[in-house]
């Protein structure tokens, strides 16, 4: 059993019968009274957040999320196919337990968070930016660069998003996959 001074950003517990995860929390002493924590919790097999309020010292149960890396294989309709890269092991997942499901590649690497004592697939994770050829969008007009104007592309992973004019088909790009944003080409 850990308490409220175990509490860090990421620690993983069972609360309310399900597992949730600190987003962020904060220690609150106040002049009059006890001191309690404010904590951001997301749960870890949905990805719903709820604000939630612990007094200091409030016991609660640890549980040990492990994550390990495993390349997407294919999608169909029993969910997204995935194969442990160490031992072969392949499983699926649902696609509402895969977050931004619009950026994952076949072939691509994810990293999948397990719950340590069942080893259960609790949820997917993307990586912060991912490299994706575009697949389709227009040409972009001669000369028309100086007023930072975009068009939309079409990537192969099957994500629409906004490009640079001077953006074309074949292209790699990084995209930021928290915003869907264009970062750079990436020269190959």
């Amino acid at each position: 059993m850990a308490d409220t001074t175990d509490f860090r950003n990421g620690f993983t517990m069972v609360w309310n019968d399900s597992l949730w995860q600190i987003v962020k929390f904060q220690h609150v002493k106040p002049g009059k009274g006890g001191a309690f924590v404010r904590t951001t919790l997301k749960n870890v097999r949905n990805g719903r957040v709820v604000d939630n309020t612990f007094r200091a010292g409030e016991k609660v149960k640890e549980a040990r999320v492990e994550r390990r890396e495993h390349q997407f294989l294919y999608e169909d309709d029993l969910g997204l196919h995935f194969m442990n890269t160490e031992d072969y092991a392949q499983f699926s997942l649902p696609p509402e337990q895969i977050e931004k499901r619009e950026f994952i590649k076949e072939g691509g690497m994810i990293d999948i968070l397990f719950h340590a004592e069942t080893e259960e697939p609790l949820r997917a994770e993307i990586p912060k930016s991912v490299e994706l050829e575009v697949t389709k969008t227009d040409p972009g007009l001669r000369g028309d660069t100086a007023t930072g104007a975009t068009k939309p592309a079409t990537l192969e992973s099957g994500a629409v998003v906004n490009v640079p004019l001077f953006v074309n088909e074949g292209d790699v790009i990084r995209v930021n996959t928290d915003t869907g944003d264009y970062i750079t080409r990436v020269t190959t």
